[in-house]
């Protein structure tokens, strides 16, 4: 009989290249079923009836990723560069940049669009996971090692505190946390000379997926590649070859994704001014603290990156079989991070220069990543031995007992975290029993899913105490959306899902041509004018809410309303393009009743009879932006006004039909230093918007980008668009200004690929 025998060209080992995708593929399970069970264990949607749509994710990011499942379905009004469906129209440009550039985004069109909520829960999950994968590779690029432990401490690192609790509900900060390696990863190509092609494509898809923690992690990949250099490379001129390549492939990438960034960056110097805060440092209580799993705060860095992998990294300085010049930069590195993010200086440093209006964190992911390299390295130099095992013991034991003085830290985290360092004892004497590798590596894994899975859960209980939560799509949703679908009639009149809202983004959520608005380039020109008309706000003036008022609608061709009890009012409302007079150009003054008249042309309101009394017959309507209770018409229903300045301004309130004296307005609080009863006559209104419409533009064609319209024969003065005045329209190839003359029929208006402040709105 022949002798069996294996083929020369097959190894019983697989390749150093298989291993590391075993790594990553091991990281990317134990990441996406740690925060699974996390938030099966807090029952969360979609394991339970809690919510998860907490604060941006329900007011932001759902919204826009249903309006991008709009648009690859070709349901949605406007286009890349366009949104006619928000704020009345605006350029959609920055925040497709910011909040929908990510490769992962694209996925919610497999959903049907009712599970919007579900496609964004997933597409978190699949990112998380891929952040893990990537980490994994890298660290097996970087130093040869075990597999399983490189899949490990990828996980490890994917499952930070920063990622379960913070970036879970701002997905576009995950394309960062899947940046960092990422681009650790084009600095190990420079190292090597490969890859120069590929590199600055890598950088590019890094920042087009979110460039605000891309530039973090470019900072933190660069300073990972100077320790890279240092230890790796000798000679002034080679390292410097290195440092030119990595800088050469970083800023040719960043060009590439220059047709994003630069209406980024313009949009952000035109948007609204959000919250200044000057930074304050935690103690270093809650800093070490946050070491520990199980801790929750919206305004200290979330560092718990598993204690196993937090061992290994307080044993490096002690770990003798790596070299002293390793063990010195590798752990002053990760120590120079965490001080820099108690320091002013270089906490602006992380955040462009300017402190974010929420958690001032936002860069502590770059941290984590650097431990777990810092980690890797001592581990890929052999297993440490039990001196220093025993003195990185010791040095966690120290921080946790700083810790103790901290209101953050748990019953809970300090078992978990006691339990992690028996586990890793038992595993670190395990692995030095060479055929006890697979039950070590198993204990591990199981200890980094129990912790991070009970990071994740009580994350949530924090989020869900402290910040706004929204529901999920529902039958309520449903209702909304086909009331709305039923009133369409883009573009001869706007459909406004109007208030009380679901999200700061309903027009994207649910359909329709709303006034509503919130984003991080809500533009400032869009914000002063809907205040001046009597608009309410939330998020210090970048969530603009719809106004509820017969005369806004006229203004902006509001035709079909939403009502509160699911009804939907309708209206004869002038179209977009309306004809007026020639006059002086507009001057917003203090009353929101005078500019709304101003801008219709014509007299609408009455004074009250007397304080708080409207003629009977009329519409009562109380504009009072610092209020914060209860207000009604004596015989009529209260409303609420939510005026909890400077947070959150009241909207101009509809009171009601007023029957004269019996229907005097009352305060349910202390009256505000500020308000003003209206009385809104609807006859006049009729009047006015019957006059507008008989001068309105005739054959209105409205593009993705672009409004045509034919003029009345002979008509004089100006044109008027009812958009928002953001700079950049243009009117038969001329720029258009805040009032819009135009003596041409037919002409066409065009916006701008980014939206840019220019005085008012017409």
């Amino acid at each position: 009989m022949p002798t069996p025998h294996h083929s020369p060209h097959r190894s019983p080992h697989p390749s150093p290249r298989r291993r590391s995708l075993h790594g990553s593929v091991l990281a990317a399970l134990l990441t996406a079923v740690a925060v699974c069970a996390g938030d099966a264990a807090a029952r969360v949607f979609p394991y339970g009836s809690r919510h998860r749509s907490i604060n941006d994710l329900g007011n932001q990011f759902v919204p826009f990723h249903a309006h991008l499942w709009d648009l690859l379905h070709g349901r949605a009004e406007g286009g890349l560069l366009f949104n006619w469906r928000s704020g009345y129209g605006t350029s959609f440009l920055p925040d497709l940049g910011t909040y929908l550039a990510s490769p992962f985004a694209v996925l919610v069109g497999l959903f049907p669009r009712a599970d919007i909520d579900l496609a964004v829960y997933v597409v978190t999950v699949l990112k998380t996971a891929a952040a893990a994968a990537a980490m994994a590779w890298l660290l097996r690029t970087q130093r040869r090692g075990p597999w399983w432990a490189a899949g490990l401490l990828g996980a490890s690192y994917a499952l930070c505190g920063w990622s379960v609790i913070e970036a879970s509900y701002n997905p576009m900060w995950l394309d960062g946390l899947i940046a960092f390696p990422l681009l650790c990863l084009t600095g190990e190509w420079a190292l090597r000379g490969r890859r120069m092609v590929l590199a600055p494509l890598v950088v590019a898809v890094c920042w087009t997926a979110n460039f605000y923690t891309a530039y973090m992690a470019t900072l933190g990949a660069a300073l990972v590649l100077l320790v890279r250099v240092v230890l790796t490379r000798e000679g002034v001129r080679t390292r410097a070859a290195v440092i030119a390549r990595a800088a050469g492939t970083t800023l040719l990438g960043i060009a590439l994704a220059a047709p994003v960034l630069i209406p980024l960056f313009l949009s952000s110097g035109q948007a609204y001014p959000g919250w200044v805060k000057e930074f304050r440092p935690v103690s270093w209580a809650d800093f070490f603290a946050r070491l520990l799993p199980g801790t929750y705060s919206f305004s200290s860095p979330a560092v718990f990156v598993g204690t196993g992998t937090l061992l290994l990294v307080a044993a490096l300085p002690f770990h003798r079989a790596a070299p002293a010049r390793t063990r010195l930069w590798w752990a002053g590195l990760t120590a120079a991070v965490a001080l820099s993010l108690q320091w002013a200086p270089t906490h602006l440093a992380w955040h462009l220069f300017a402190t974010p209006n929420g958690s001032p964190y936002r860069q502590t992911f770059v941290l984590a990543g650097i431990a777990v390299i810092a980690a890797w390295t001592g581990l890929a130099a052999g297993l440490p031995r039990p001196p220093a095992l025993a003195a990185g013991a010791g040095v966690l034991a120290a921080a946790v007992l700083w810790a103790h003085g901290s209101t953050l830290v748990t019953t809970v985290g300090y078992v978990l975290f006691a339990g992690g360092l028996v586990s890793a004892g038992a595993a670190w004497w395990a692995l030095r029993h060479r055929r006890l590798v697979l039950p070590a590596a198993g204990l591990l894994a199981v200890v980094l899913l129990a912790q991070a899975a009970a990071t994740t859960a009580y994350g949530h209980k924090g989020k869900l105490g402290g910040l706004d939560d929204y529901p999920s799509w529902g039958p309520g949703h449903t209702a909304r959306a086909e009331a709305l679908a039923g009133a369409e009639g883009w573009p001869a009149y706007r459909t406004d899902p109007s208030r009380p809202a679901l999200s700061g983004n309903d027009p994207l959520l649910l359909g329709g041509e709303g006034g509503s608005y919130y984003s991080s380039h809500t533009p400032a020109v869009f914000t002063h004018t809907m205040v001046a008309l009597g608009a309410g706000w939330t998020s210090r003036g970048r969530n603009v809410q719809s106004i509820d008022n017969p005369v806004t609608d006229a203004l902006f061709a509001v035709g079909a309303r939403l009502q509160p009890d699911g009804t939907v009012r309708r209206a004869e409302v002038p179209p977009l393009v309306t004809t007026r007079p020639p006059g002086a150009p507009v001057s917003y003054g203090e009353s929101p009743f005078a500019n709304q008249e101003l801008l219709l042309g014509a007299r609408v309101y009455e004074d009250p009879l007397a304080p708080g009394v409207c003629r009977a017959g009329t519409e009562a309507y109380l504009w009072a932006p610092e209020y914060n209770a209860t207000a009604r018409l004596a015989d009529g229903p209260a409303f609420r006004l939510n005026g909890n300045a400077p947070r959150n301004r009241a909207a101009l309130q509809p009171m009601g039909v007023s029957r004269g004296p019996s229907s005097a307005l009352v305060f349910d609080a202390a009256p505000p230093p500020r308000w003003t009863l209206s009385c809104l006559d609807l006859a006049r209104l009729d009047t006015a918007v019957a006059a507008l419409r008989a001068s309105a533009g005739t054959s209105l064609r409205v593009g993705s980008s672009q409004v045509r319209a034919g003029l009345p024969e002979g008509a004089t003065g100006t044109a008027v668009l009812s958009v928002p005045a953001i700079a950049g329209w243009t009117c038969n190839g001329r720029p258009a200004g805040p009032t819009w003359a135009s003596s041409l029929s037919p002409w066409t208006a065009a916006p701008p690929p980014w939206p840019a402040v220019s005085g008012l709105p017409a």
